[in-house]
């Protein structure tokens, strides 16, 4: 792999820290520019703006790829939602697969939510994760109608909060979303939700479940494991 950072002035180290900042917490491209300069880092926003189209799917990809190469999913239990999203006055749908660990494995945007959108979602994320042992959806009909084409009727399952696992899984976005006061193309959406659903994955240490020791070395190696990315 060449090095992406050969025709950029600015260190590797201050690029990575920019675009961690934007996708990972809830904060604008002004806000990011405002508490890099306080760290002694004069850039402009569109500078940041610039950074995180260049090398945010760069380093989602790179997440991915480390993520299906040790197997860090589970195949027993995916979960499927979709949300709304309006995009210029019109209703774009975001949907999101999930496993039965809150690991986010794919988000795909579509037009409509029908049967088609269903099959097209399903194979992209089977073609990556390989097929789950159980699917958990809502009731929406175009479920159903597309584990009847692809032949997993018999472990879809759709129970009342059962599927609270993805339900949950948009808040993040949703917080980001808020911050970016709305998205303009469905392919800046498409492209800032896997990118953010990748990063989240990396940094998501689920303090809740760990004691403070384990939570604080966790943290450190999702943090070192980020700042060698694209070395």
């Amino acid at each position: 792999m060449k090095n992406p950072f050969r025709y950029f002035n600015s260190s590797p180290e201050i690029i990575r820290l920019a675009v961690m900042m934007y996708i990972r917490f809830p904060l604008s491209l002004r806000q990011v520019e405002d508490l890099l300069h306080e760290r002694g880092i004069d850039i402009c926003h569109e500078t940041v703006r610039f950074w995180w189209n260049r090398f945010g799917p760069l380093f989602a990809a790179e997440i991915r790829r480390r993520r299906v190469q040790h197997y860090s999913y589970s195949n027993w239990r995916w979960h499927l939602d979709e949300v709304f999203v309006r995009i210029n006055g019109e209703t774009h749908y975001l949907w999101r697969a999930v496993d039965h660990e809150g690991e986010v494995l794919e988000v795909f945007t579509t037009k409509r939510r029908d049967r088609k959108a269903v099959l097209k979602f399903l194979k992209r994320a089977m073609k990556r994760y390989g097929r789950p042992a159980s699917i958990v959806t809502d009731r929406l009909r175009s479920y159903r109608a597309a584990m009847n084409v692809i032949g997993n009727a018999a472990g879809h399952t759709c129970v009342r909060w059962l599927n609270n696992r993805a339900e949950n899984s948009h808040q993040p976005f949703r917080r980001r979303e808020g911050a970016m006061a709305r998205f303009r193309d469905i392919k800046v959406l498409q492209k800032f939700a896997a990118v953010h659903a990748s990063i989240h994955n990396h940094f998501n240490i689920e303090r809740h479940l760990n004691c403070r020791d384990k939570f604080k070395n966790d943290r450190a190696a999702a943090l070192a494991e980020w700042r060698q990315l694209a070395a």
